[in-house]
């Protein structure tokens, strides 16, 4: 029977694990001075980078999105974890020896040395709001879930926008002081708790799910496959939910197209982007970063089709509630916190929370660290300001860190307000836009040693986004083809086309 999730029983969850997470914070942060908030002192285990990495990598969007999609798409999303794999490989193979050989505390200072001033704070800019937006959408997934669970006789005599409002700024607020001094030393092992709640979560989800319906551990299979029917003959039982493969080249889901898709996305959101890479960074050598990039791509894949295992039970089990009319929902994304609150029992909603706050608090906060590293060192030139002394330049980086935060706030509250799609389809969309100036100017520098006419790298980040955008709508319009997150390789290519339109000839570098 439907119930309401008790509001105490929330707070109480929520605040324990914060606690917990202030708790690792003051025994990480201790000793941190202003260079180690960055680097974390070159001393992180690659094992417990590797293991928290995962739950960096799937972070609430997938806790929430990725199981709901299955109602819609079955498991079209493997072949993009498969290319994930490949994605992983090249970054250990190509970037890592290059970051590690430069030394660098931000990527994109090799974007300086290579081209110039204007490439170097372009990709620094194209990362920003690469992370800014990625990031927002994350936590944005998990406010309008902390909504849900709030009491309707609360949430009634508010509006809407306001409570958001409320909470986001209660959930930033936190965020922002639990990772203002420990910096990416902290973000690493608080990682590690999110993966391992995370991964609880969604254990005990399947275990409450099987438990409820009678099955054993073979009779899940089979149900989630299709295979058989509902005991009780209930309507609809009898659909797949386990396919893996859209063979239909049409379709933003078409398995090729997903799995080139996933290579590249691993190449731009993780080897190309400084909240990643600034955990790796933190290993003590490149050997040891180049392991942690090897066993996370094994992990994620077996990670991921937990998810998703879980996500067909889920859609199981809401068919066996009467579907999303008798729950009075209506979007993919509303699913799993909609049973969870409403239908599981005390112990695993509780789970449930706990696998959620897990998930929101790191990610953001790795992404709030990375945004500081990347202003401060980028933009501000925060290792040369000798100027400031060591207070000046502490005061400085607790500012821009603050200003992340407000920076979140806004973009969250606009998320709100528009939002109307899959969550997880609206972060690869962004980064697909976003991180494809990045992957062109990066492969562009790597692949070449031609110099580029620094002063139009900016023009040439800003025309690709909005010439894939055309093209995509044009394809859908008149050829009835979608691009789906193939947009981040045509995105790509068009930047490294307009490098090489600027290039000077015979230069090199």
């Amino acid at each position: 029977m439907p119930h309401e999730f008790p509001f105490s029983i929330f707070l109480a969850a929520f605040a324990a694990y914060t606690v917990l997470l202030f708790v690792i914070s003051f025994l990480t942060g201790r000793k941190a001075g202003s260079s180690s908030f960055f680097s974390g002192d070159r001393k992180a285990p690659w094992p417990v980078v590797a293991y928290g990495m995962i739950g960096a990598s799937i972070s609430g969007v997938t806790f929430i999105s990725v199981p709901g999609n299955v109602w819609v798409q079955n498991f079209f999303y493997m072949p993009l974890v498969l290319g994930f794999v490949g994605g992983y490989v090249i970054v250990a193979r190509v970037l890592l020896p290059l970051y590690y050989r430069m030394n660098l505390t931000s990527i994109y200072s090799y974007l300086g040395e290579r081209f110039g001033p204007h490439t170097h704070r372009t990709g620094s800019v194209v990362f920003m709001i690469s992370r800014l937006l990625g990031a927002a959408v994350r936590v944005f997934v998990v406010i309008v879930v902390f909504h849900a669970f709030m009491p309707r006789s609360l949430t009634a005599s508010l509006p809407p926008l306001l409570t958001v409002a409320a909470i986001t700024m209660v959930f930033l607020a936190l965020l922002y002081l639990y990772t203002f001094r420990g910096g990416v030393k902290t973000i690493i092992w608080t990682d590690v708790l999110q993966t391992t709640f995370m991964l609880l979560a969604v254990g005990m989800t399947i275990f409450y799910i099987c438990r409820d319906m009678g099955w054993s551990f073979g009779e899940m299979f089979s149900v989630v496959g299709g295979t058989v029917n509902d005991n009780a003959g209930t309507v609809g039982f009898g659909k797949p939910f386990t396919s893996w493969f859209d063979w239909d080249w049409s379709h933003g889901t078409n398995a090729v197209k997903q799995f080139i898709s996933g290579i590249f996305v691993t190449i731009a959101m993780t080897g190309l982007d400084q909240a990643m890479m600034q955990k790796s960074l933190a290993c003590k050598d490149l050997r040891a970063a180049q392991k942690n990039m090897y066993t996370t791509s094994v992990i994620i894949v077996a990670a991921n089709l937990f998810f998703l295992l879980m996500g067909a039970l889920l859609c199981v089990y809401l068919q066996h509630l009467g579907g999303f009319d008798a729950l009075g929902i209506s979007k993919t994304d509303e699913i799993f916190p909609t049973i969870a609150s409403r239908y599981f029992g005390i112990g695993a909603g509780v789970f449930f929370l706990i696998g959620l706050i897990s998930a929101a608090y790191p990610s953001a906060g790795a992404a709030m660290t990375s945004l500081t590293t990347s202003f401060c060192v980028d933009f501000l030139d925060f290792n040369g300001r000798t100027d400031l002394g060591d207070a000046g330049r502490e005061r400085l980086r607790k500012r821009v860190h603050a200003f992340v935060a407000l920076a979140f706030l806004a973009i969250i509250l606009v998320l709100y307000v528009f939002s109307n799609d899959a969550v997880i389809n609206l972060v690869y969309k962004l980064a697909s836009y976003t991180y494809g100036p990045l992957l062109g100017i990066f492969f562009f520098g790597i692949l070449t040693k031609t110099r580029v006419r620094d002063g139009a790298t900016p023009w040439i980040a800003v025309a690709a986004p909005l010439l894939c955008l055309a093209f995509n709508l044009l394809s859908k319009r008149y050829l009835g083809f979608d691009l789906g997150f193939t947009l981040l390789v045509v995105n790509g290519l068009l930047t490294f086309l307009g490098m090489w339109l600027f290039r000077i000839p015979g230069s090199t570098k």
